[in-house]
């Protein structure tokens, strides 16, 4: 186990221990208690939702964001710069709810890139396309000690570009298919002021397909180039809060932790004397550690907005950035 793991997964117990703190005005409370119906909520920017809403409803939840790079983590987890520049996008959760637990969603993609030092992407692009099915366990219920709970299955496809390319900032696919495989949980607890803090715990594993890659690519490799790519798989723990500072205003924050196995790209590329030169690289493990702290604001029930920033703090062979965010959560 890395020192990043170890740091996600204290930062998590500490989640577990404020959790428990709050459950002691189950036997003496303090002051009232807030309603559940009482507290409105937009979710935090990482950690979805596991609770399950009735059949016949939907959700729409655009975000937008900035890529800031700020640098670049090495091997041994030492940050050192790197270029800069900005990677503008959007993602949309279009989720419908089919029966009282199963929902089917798609998630649309779009990016503009910005590097600093070489040339921008000629027009805004469109991303890997996503997918997913979402099979609800169990329901919270107050008074209960059974959190909501969920199972998903998604699938990316490679509708993005991502080899034969003239410019590298026109790259935003990974020409793989992904399949992920996650497990969400949620949780109402009560502070000790009466007031009720939403938690949420989020692990997800993903599989990609290999890629066939052509020429110059998002996979570095260079014009002549003939090969393919296998993305490494990755695993994703995010435990997230929210707390509920009055009906419409809420604090949230999410602590992510990510890990990626060894992407390998092989292949032959041309070389001075004719004869291709063959191509075989590794690009190592890499992992990264997260925090995206945030505000919301919910007009009512089913629409509100919610601004924050994902920082990363921690990570290894891995870049470094801030990512300003932005979204609004529409039910209907």
């Amino acid at each position: 186990m890395t020192h990043f793991t170890t740091r996600f997964w204290l930062c998590a117990a500490l989640l577990a221990l404020v959790g428990a703190a709050a459950r002691a005005d189950d036997v003496a409370p303090v002051t009232p208690r807030e309603a559940l119906a009482d507290a409105w909520w937009t979710g935090p920017l990482l950690a979805p939702n596991a609770s399950s809403f009735p059949a016949g409803h939907a959700l729409i939840e655009p975000y937008v964001f900035d890529v800031i790079n700020k640098g670049q983590y090495d091997t041994s987890g030492h940050h050192e710069p790197a270029a800069g520049g900005h990677e503008t996008g959007s993602l949309t959760y279009l989720i419908y709810a089919v029966t009282d637990r199963v929902s089917v969603g798609v998630l649309p993609r779009f990016a503009y890139d910005a590097p600093d030092g070489a040339p921008s992407s000629s027009s805004p692009g469109i991303g890997d396309f996503g997918a997913q099915v979402q099979f609800g366990l169990t329901n919270f219920h107050e008074g209960s000690w059974v959190p909501s709970t969920a199972v998903v299955v998604g699938e990316t496809f490679p509708t993005g570009r991502y080899d034969r390319l003239t410019n590298t900032a026109d790259g935003f696919g990974a020409g793989a298919y992904t399949t992920a495989f996650s497990w969400y949980s949620q949780e109402y607890l009560w502070m000790p002021n009466g007031r009720i803090l939403r938690v949420r715990l989020d692990l997800t594993y993903a599989i990609s397909s290999s890629a066939h890659v052509a020429d110059q690519s998002v996979y570095g490799t260079p014009v002549g180039f003939r090969g393919h790519a296998w993305p490494g798989d990755s695993f994703t723990a995010d435990a997230a809060a929210e707390y509920s500072m009055t009906r419409n205003w809420v604090l949230a924050t999410d602590l992510v932790w990510v890990h990626n196995s060894s992407t390998r790209v092989a292949g032959s590329e041309p070389a001075a004397t004719g004869v291709p030169a063959l191509l075989d690289t590794e690009s190592g493990s890499s992992e990264y550690l997260a925090v995206a702290p945030a505000v919301e604001y919910n007009f009512t029930g089913a629409v509100g907005i919610i601004v924050g920033a994902r920082i990363f703090v921690a990570g290894r062979n891995t870049g470094s950035s801030v990512t300003p965010v932005a979204a609004i959560n529409l039910v209907f």
